[in-house]
């Protein structure tokens, strides 16, 4: 079968497209025949440097979340799994390939009505924009912050936030961004490469309840600095390449509460899941896909995401 390599660390170019033997389920496996695989910016991340939330030896094959068919089982998995369409998380290896072998306790099947490449879309970003959402118990009137609103999870928390009556800032780099989120949603839309972008959020809102820190860095900072009493503060990604590094310190001296968070329990993620594509069902959640790769051109795929050129979720198609 086809499967994208990693064999050394570095950049886009070290993923490189070979052949791969055919996976075979182990006890309580099944093997996917896979439609999407799932990237992510954390898996970017991994691939330049190796540090991250994913394990494993080198040379591998990476992804942790696919979609597709189920074609064949192991032990200890009922033969009525083969056919199919599901979606799952791969443990953090294996996903960009044509197919992948998975615990079948993580297995989710697609809901009837479910398109696979949304279904694949919503499952690493639609759980953590659930969690995310939750764990900020988004009141009716919150102002919120979205920061990189245009990404595959900020486009999710805009529209789970304007669902709570809250009123949207999105913040994004650049009026293709921008528009997207105000598409969702988001009543305030703010370039955060302009300097002058808190001084806009004040003007519209005067102040924030609710921060979703998905930038760090001076982003991340200044988002803080409109933070009033009673705020919250929920930094779950570093796209800058750094955390904002508020400290608890400085936080309880402006009364601001920072929400972090903690590693889900598979049982926690299934419901994350499960809630998520029940949102979608129900007409209330939309992923956005912005771009489709070939599973070939994998390497194109993590350019595309570090140079900042992509809209919504990134998938490859198998």
């Amino acid at each position: 079968m086809r499967a994208v390599w990693l064999k050394e660390f570095g950049g886009p170019e070290v993923l490189v497209a070979a052949e791969a033997p055919e996976p075979v389920a182990g006890p309580g496996q099944v093997v996917v025949d896979v439609e999407y695989a799932n990237i992510t910016f954390v898996e970017t991340q991994f691939r330049a440097s190796g540090l991250g939330p994913f394990k494993g030896r080198l040379p591998m094959i990476p992804g942790n979340g696919v979609g597709g068919v189920v074609v064949s089982t192991g032990d200890g998995v009922g033969a009525s799994w083969v056919g199919r369409r599901v979606i799952t998380s791969t443990g953090g290896s294996g996903g960009y390939a044509e197919r992948a072998a998975v615990d079948a306790a993580g297995v989710l099947p697609v809901p009837a009505g479910h398109v696979m490449d949304a279904a694949v879309a919503l499952l690493a970003d639609g759980r953590t924009a659930t969690m995310l959402a939750r764990a900020a118990a988004l009141r009716g009137g919150d102002r919120v912050l979205v920061e990189a609103a245009a990404g595959g999870v900020g486009t999710l928390l805009v529209q789970l936030a304007a669902a709570a009556g809250a009123t949207v800032v999105a913040a994004a780099g650049g009026e293709r961004k921008l528009a997207v989120a105000g598409d969702l949603g988001a009543e305030v839309l703010v370039d955060y490469r302009d300097p002058e972008w808190p001084v806009r959020v004040r003007e519209a809102v005067g102040g924030l309840d609710v921060v979703f820190d998905g930038v760090g860095g001076d982003v991340g900072r200044a988002a803080f600095g409109l933070l009033g009493r009673g705020g919250r503060m929920l930094s779950y990604g570093l796209a800058s390449g750094a955390w904002a590094g508020i400290s608890e310190e400085e936080a309880a001296e402006r009364g601001v509460t920072l929400i972090g968070s903690r590693r889900p329990t598979p049982d926690e993620l299934r419901e994350l899941t499960e809630s998520a594509l029940a949102e979608a069902a129900a007409g209330r959640l939309r992923p956005v896909i912005g771009q489709r790769f070939a599973l070939d051109r994998a390497a194109e795929a993590h350019a595309a995401i570090e140079s900042r050129a992509t809209v919504g979720k990134t998938l490859l198609v198998v």
